[in-house]
């Protein structure tokens, strides 16, 4: 969770309001509260490191050059060479030395095939008793081989290095980087997470290693995984929660009077039933009962026979293809409305909004904001498009513009408590980052406005909680959560960030567990609330626990993206679990 925020899967196709699941930030909320390293992305399962000291400037300089004398002893004299004057008055250990020496002035010379000449008389030479001394020969040849891009024989060198000083930094991370060359990306991870421990995560070479790997570990298991995983309905409350963040959307209205049966055209506030042959009527009317797993067939039945409400199916089908992940299914639903020109102009912008959203999770922020922009030129009076693409610069870093969107979207619905909400946190965020204690100030000012405006607005009292974490007002904050609870004591990702609360006012790790669980047991396809107890599990120290929930994170993900990011988590976990058996090295644990 980390400095580039991916879109948010409750904001699956542009939606998810509600308690803070839609805010697209809870990530970003999550790092504070844990600690996290900001500069890191996929490497943030590191969250040990709260109590590490803050990283100084970059870190050390690239590791390149050979190493001098590896344990005490007179050098060689005068630095001479194996065979110069007293050569037959040196001991073994002193010839290796000056071979080594030799070597050094070489590898400093640039010319390393004499550099790796002389490494290796040096450890023909050396007592094999002389462990560290010999494994720091093998270290400087495999530094030589390095420079001449031999990433084989700088990971056999490595090895050798190792198994003689099993926690040798150097010869560890040289060998993680010939690994990452040699694409061994598991054993790269392994490697760099040992030196990442051994140097209490302080050096930034080592910790963007690990980052990197993390990444493309993720990407590759998240492609192969997502191509073939199964189709999920997220819960109710989740698809509820999502459709609230749209008010122009036709699709998600109830059924009108003259969609109706004639005897029940006059019961209002009653369930429709519904006699017209329409597939799409039959799915808006199962919308309404909450039974979503029957919408994609009702809606394909409408979209078989090219029926009245053809463009409605298609927008309908399109949106449930996105909430139960199968963006590739989507697509070309969305595509078709959107060009069809005699549609209602609102279903083709809400096609675009869901489209340019997709794009996002995606991370193709230019398809995306083209999208957003041609729904504006079409329906410029629909205050949804502003609404998300608010939400999108947001996630673009576009503060400014941002808070342009939301003000027009206020401007077009005054009673936008979401818009609203999201405006103040837009505010709050460019404060907080911008170290601009006056802006904050205003935007917190912004928020209780908010809130005594819209007192029904749960997404207000969960930002608000939010902006209050970071001011460290936890009691406060605490309070907020508790009205979130009030207004929806079903949305699990409030119980979550009340419970990282916790962590974080009173490092009371049993209490937050206690509401994390809770979130679960509201919504057991919460993969919010598996892939936070995941990373606490990791700070404890059981390392096979977080495995097991970034698990059923990882098959409850609704995106490829969210899929990557909690593969990247679950492979951290799993080789700290590798590193501990190898080495016995573990992280610190709260």
């Amino acid at each position: 969770m980390a400095a580039s925020k991916p879109v948010e899967a409750a904001a699956v196709a542009g939606g998810g309001g509600g308690g803070g699941s839609g805010s697209g930030l809870p990530r970003w909320q999550v790092a504070l509260a844990l600690g996290a390293p900001l500069l890191l992305g996929a490497g943030a399962l590191y969250l040990w490191a709260r109590r590490r000291r803050p990283a100084r400037g970059k870190g050390p300089s690239e590791r390149k050059t050979p190493e001098g004398r590896a344990s005490p002893g007179p050098a060689a004299p005068g630095g001479s060479q194996p065979d110069g004057p007293g050569h037959e008055e040196m001991s073994p250990l002193d010839r290796a030395q000056a071979a080594k020496n030799k070597g050094n002035k070489y590898f400093k010379a640039g010319k390393y095939e004499q550099a790796i000449q002389c490494y290796t008389e040096a450890i023909s030479l050396c007592p094999p008793e002389k462990n560290i001394d010999l494994s720091t020969f093998y270290q400087n040849r495999a530094a030589a081989y390095e420079q001449l891009q031999k990433w084989k024989e700088v990971a056999q060198d490595c090895t050798k290095a190792v198994e003689l000083n099993p926690k040798y930094v150097k010869a560890l991370f040289r060998r993680a980087k010939a690994y990452e060359k040699l694409d061994n990306k598991k054993e790269c991870l392994e490697d760099v997470t040992a030196v990442c421990i051994l140097e209490g995560f302080q050096n930034q070479q080592s910790m963007l290693l690990a980052d990197k790997v993390l990444k493309l570990l993720g990407k590759e298991k998240a492609k192969e995984k997502y191509k073939n995983r199964e189709p999920l309905m997220p819960s109710p409350q989740f698809i509820k929660s999502y459709f609230s963040s749209f008010t122009d959307d036709i699709i998600s209205q109830t059924l009108l009077k003259g969609e109706k049966s004639d005897e029940d055209k006059d019961k209002e506030g009653e369930a429709s039933e519904v006699k017209e042959n329409s597939g799409y009527l039959k799915a808006k009317q199962y919308m309404e009962e909450e039974n979503y797993d029957k919408i994609i067939s009702e809606s394909t039945k409408e979209i078989d026979v090219k029926g009245k409400y053809m463009a409605e199916a298609l927008l309908l089908r399109a949106t449930f293809y996105l909430l139960i992940g199968n963006a590739n299914a989507a697509k070309p639903d969305l595509d078709q409305v959107i060009s069809m020109e005699d549609a209602n102009v609102k279903l083709r912008a809400n096609a675009l909004i869901k489209r340019g959203s997709m794009y996002m999770q995606q991370q193709q922020p230019m398809l995306s904001t083209q999208d957003f922009n041609m729904a504006a030129d079409i329906d410029p009076q629909n205050a949804d498009v502003y609404h998300h693409r608010g939400q999108l610069k947001i996630l673009l870093d576009q503060v400014e513009e941002a808070v342009e969107d939301f003000d027009e979207c206020i401007r077009l619905r005054p009673d936008s408590a979401l818009a609203q909400a999201q405006k103040c946190f837009a505010l709050y965020r460019q404060a907080y980052t911008g170290n601009n204690p006056l802006q904050v100030q205003a935007a917190m000012k912004g928020f209780e406005d908010v809130i005594k405006i819209f007192p029904r607005c749960a997404e207000g009292y969960a930002l608000y909680a939010q902006a209050l974490t970071d001011q460290q007002q936890f009691g406060k904050a605490d309070e907020m959560y508790d009205k979130c609870i009030d207004l929806e004591p079903d949305n699990a990702t409030t119980y979550v960030h009340k419970g990282l609360l916790q962590l974080q006012w009173k490092q009371d790790l049993d209490k937050g567990l206690e509401l994390i669980s809770k979130a679960i047991e509201i919504d057991n396809k919460c993969d919010f609330a598996y892939e936070t107890m995941g990373t606490i599990e990791v700070q404890r120290g059981n390392l096979d626990k977080a495995i097991e929930m970034f698990n059923k994170a990882i098959n409850l993900a609704k995106s490829e993206m969210e899929m990557a990011h909690l593969y990247s988590l679950c492979d951290a976990a799993y080789a700290q679990t590798e590193v501990a058996k190898k080495y016995g090295l573990k992280p610190p644990t709260l």
